[in-house]
């Protein structure tokens, strides 16, 4: 015997199916106009990351301030066996060299030079002089500290970082707090807004850490 289809049941399937193929095609529409695109994100940002902005100005020092921050812990790291101190120097390795990078990253975003003549702290408003002692922005240690440090061994090189690293953060929490007072990107303000919290978080430990060692930040 033949088995006999049923012509208003497959017509039934398919308008079901297509029925389903419009709904999804009519919620990607909806999607994709409701949801900005990429491209008119990055140019919104671009245009507050102008050439003398803020958010120019905050990404180059900072980037500038994190890395001796690094370089310092990168010497500590390797003048002691102290595993608190270790521990902390790691920890600013990774932060700042990451955020860091971002901040690199963003400037390339924004079709911005890595580098200016102005000079640093100029989007702060108190312009920094050189002072021909290695230290470009308050905070940062002399070129004689740093060759200090990597002459330290032990307790010594403990100490010293740990006094070097909270004057740098002190300095740091400042430019962070005019970065994300006077920043017109929400990018530049909430990791301004995080490094205030973590590296006063950091100071504290510091303190906490000298005062273990008889010595004072």
């Amino acid at each position: 015997m033949t088995a006999v289809t049923n012509p208003f049941s497959s017509t039934r399937r398919m308008v079901l199916a297509g029925a389903v193929v419009l709904l999804l095609a009519v919620g990607l529409v909806a999607l994709m106009v409701g949801r900005p695109s990429s491209a008119s994100s990055s140019a919104r940002a671009a245009q507050s990351a102008a050439e003398g902005s803020a958010d120019a100005g905050f990404a180059r020092d900072m980037a500038i301030h994190h890395q001796q921050a690094v370089e310092m812990s990168f010497i500590v790291r390797d003048r002691t066996e102290d595993e608190d101190v270790r521990r902390l120097a790691y920890d600013i390795i990774n932060t700042q060299a990451n955020q860091r990078g971002m901040m690199l990253g963003w400037l390339e975003q924004w079709g911005l030079p890595k580098s200016s003549a102005e000079p640093p702290m100029t989007w702060m408003g108190h312009t920094m002089k050189p002072t021909g002692d290695g230290s470009l922005m308050p905070g940062m240690a002399t070129t004689a500290e740093l060759k200090e440090l990597k002459a330290a061994e032990g307790k010594a090189a403990e100490v010293l970082f740990l006094q070097l690293m909270t004057v740098h953060h002190r300095a740091g929490v400042d430019m962070a707090r005019a970065g994300a007072e006077k920043a017109g990107t929400d990018v530049i303000r909430n990791l301004a807004k995080g490094m205030v919290n973590g590296q006063e978080s950091e100071i504290g430990l510091m303190a906490t850490m000298l005062k273990a060692r008889g010595a004072q930040p």
